[in-house]
């Protein structure tokens, strides 16, 4: 089965919808919300395990008031099994559930242009998380509508899909537009906390830093579409398993590590001037695991020379950790994702109190609609998706990269030539020394 008139590739997408938001600009800007109105009305564009859950429960949660009006995702199974998932979240969660769902039928969308009709519905904003792939375009329409819009982590899966993205940031404060990115960890208040000693230098000038993530094979994410079911095109199997198709999430590093190359750049207040890789795929090596690898090892130089190292893996059956080591010519610090302490010259442990940060990213992106003083996190998240790109490139060619020719000249443009259902092989599985550099 073929999608029909509303196929279109990434760069079709990108000519329209640059007309269409330099004409946006031109126009008188609407009021952040309903007029006369605390309501804030929501579409929820991607509506997997992420939106049904995390996305739309933890924004409800974060603040009163709040409206989920349109859903919009690709596949039909998808958006008709999410009204009762996320009436279920709602509900386990002792939330209003008739207060908040007010999405109907006329307001479900289903195709490669959901994401429009969505964005059409007479929303406030919108909240992204479709496979990162489709983040920049989605993105980019959101905000020639006047749209602001909460975006997952990673904005992009290449260096065009990045530009695009920092191009409609940047119209999206001209508008006046918040945009706040799914980089949760910010607003974790112990990270936060030593984030704020270390950048009042209480351990010294920072000199160089180390950053692991190692864990399983995630293999379970999917674990009843290990093959493509009779009749499955290969486009919808693998935009169906996201996840391990490096056009569509990036690989592992970009995908989720970026969480924590975001955390190296916010210490360092800058992105690496260069780095340096390796990789490959020593275990996940049956189809079901796409194209990606799965470990990573990267040497990150930052300004005035100081570097980073970074290790990361997925693989089931072996030891696990998440943490980063910050170097400072006074002490060390070691910050994880629940807690922060220093040890050396300083010491500190953080004791004080703890708030849920993926539903304190959503509260300050509802207050800033409200209050009409508009975040703009898109350059700061567009860098650390970068960061791990520009990785993950090193790794698959064995070439040093700089950031200066990935973040302005590199030409990789992941996209298919169509969106459409139907046949779409795999590249071969990248190599070192063989795969080239664009």
């Amino acid at each position: 089965m073929k999608v029909k008139k509303n196929d279109v590739s990434r760069r079709d997408f990108l000519k329209t919808s640059a007309a269409a938001g330099a004409a946006s600009l031109m126009a008188v800007s609407h009021r952040a919300h309903a007029q006369g109105s605390d309501k804030v009305r929501i579409g929820l564009i991607g509506c997997g395990g992420r939106g049904t859950s995390a996305g739309i429960i933890d924004c409800a949660m974060s603040s009163p008031g709040i409206e989920l009006v349109a859903l919009g995702d690709l596949f039909q199974d998808r958006l008709e099994k999410a009204p009762d998932a996320i009436k279920d979240n709602l509900a386990k969660r002792q939330l209003p559930v008739d207060d908040i769902y007010k999405v109907t039928p006329e307001k479900m969308f289903v195709g490669f242009d959901a994401y429009q009709k969505v964005i059409e519905a007479e929303v406030d904003a919108v909240i992204l998380t479709t496979p990162p792939f489709f983040r920049p375009e989605h993105f980019r329409a959101a905000v020639a509508a006047g749209k602001h819009c909460f975006v997952e982590k990673p904005i992009a899966v290449d260096p065009v899909g990045v530009r695009g993205f920092i191009e409609t940031s940047d119209k999206a404060k001209e508008k006046n537009l918040s945009v706040v990115a799914g980089t949760q960890m910010r607003r974790a208040r112990h990270i936060m906390d030593a984030m704020k000693r270390m950048h009042n230098g209480e351990i010294g000038e920072l000199v160089g830093g180390q950053c692991v993530r190692i864990g399983d094979g995630m293999l379970e994410w999917y674990g009843d579409l290990k093959q493509p079911k009779p009749g499955m095109s290969e486009m919808e199997y693998q935009i169906r398993r996201w996840l391990f198709m490096t056009w569509l999430s990036g690989d592992f590093i970009v995908e989720m590590h970026v969480h924590n190359l975001d955390l190296m750049n916010w210490a360092f207040n800058a992105h690496p001037v260069q780095c340096i890789a390796n990789g490959g795929r020593q275990v996940r090596t049956a189809p079901e695991y796409g194209d990606v690898y799965d470990h990573f090892a990267a040497e990150f130089e930052y300004p005035n020379g100081v570097r980073v190292e970074y290790m990361g893996g997925q693989t089931d059956g072996v030891s696990t950790r998440n943490d980063m080591r910050y170097v400072g010519t006074k002490a060390r610090a070691y910050v994880d994702f629940g807690g922060a302490y220093f040890e050396g010259g300083v010491t500190y442990k953080y004791d004080g109190p703890s708030m849920d940060p993926a539903v304190q990213e959503y509260a300050d992106f509802i207050g800033s609609i409200r209050n009409n003083q508009p975040i703009n996190e898109g350059r700061q998240v567009a860098e650390s998706t970068m960061t791990a790109i520009m990785a993950r490139m090193s790794a698959y060619t064995g070439r040093a990269m700089k950031w200066d020719w990935v973040m302005n000249a590199s030409k990789l443009d992941l996209s298919p030539e169509k969106l459409e259902w139907g046949p779409h092989p795999l590249g071969p599985i990248p190599m070192p020394g063989i795969t080239q550099l664009v």
